[in-house]
């Protein structure tokens, strides 16, 4: 028996810059110290392909996350904010959803929110937005090359993923991506 303690892997990042939203994730998923798969769709298009989301955890909790936050954008006409909103706090008070172990980011064309079981809705405000395993290093270098440099959102969020991937052993280099 495994300890859920053990599953690790995932690194999803989100970027809005000049009026795009890029958001990837790494393939990798490990038990303990063994890379059980290496090509995991961990970021789905939603709600007529409007809205991003990326999730890290448990992957049958995660998905259950994604169906809820997607029934909460067709409740709230497409409005991301308030569905982010009353996911959280669904999140929070239900019984059996406070329990999932996930972590979800999503995202349109104009905004974007990390979303957790603790009742978060956090909105970054440099853009840059991660989660995962590898989510600090994705980050981190991110950040960087906002400041630096004049890369468009999609190949910030590529970068920034290879550079977790260098240096997270529960991050790989397989990379998905998805842009509004």
């Amino acid at each position: 028996m495994h300890d859920k303690k053990n599953i690790r892997g995932t690194t999803v990042i989100c970027i809005i810059r000049d009026g795009k939203v890029a958001m990837a994730a790494d393939g990798q998923v490990t038990l303990g110290n063994t890379v059980m798969k290496s090509g995991a769709r961990k970021i789905r298009r939603i709600y007529e392909d409007k809205v991003l989301v990326g999730f890290a955890g448990a992957t049958a909790d995660a998905i259950t996350l994604v169906d809820k936050f997607e029934t909460k954008l067709g409740e709230y006409s497409g409005n991301i904010t308030r569905a982010a909103v009353e996911l959280a706090k669904e999140w929070r008070t239900n019984k059996m959803l406070r329990n999932l172990e996930a972590m979800v980011i999503v995202a349109s064309a104009e905004k974007q929110f990390l979303i957790s079981g603790s009742g978060d809705v956090i909105e970054p405000e440099d853009g840059v937005i991660a989660i995962g395993s590898g989510g600090p290093f994705a980050r981190a270098a991110a950040t960087a090359m906002i400041q630096y440099t004049k890369l468009g959102a999609s190949k910030i969020a590529e970068n920034a993923l290879k550079i977790a991937a260098s240096i997270c052993i529960y991050t790989n280099d397989k990379i998905i991506m998805e842009e509004l």
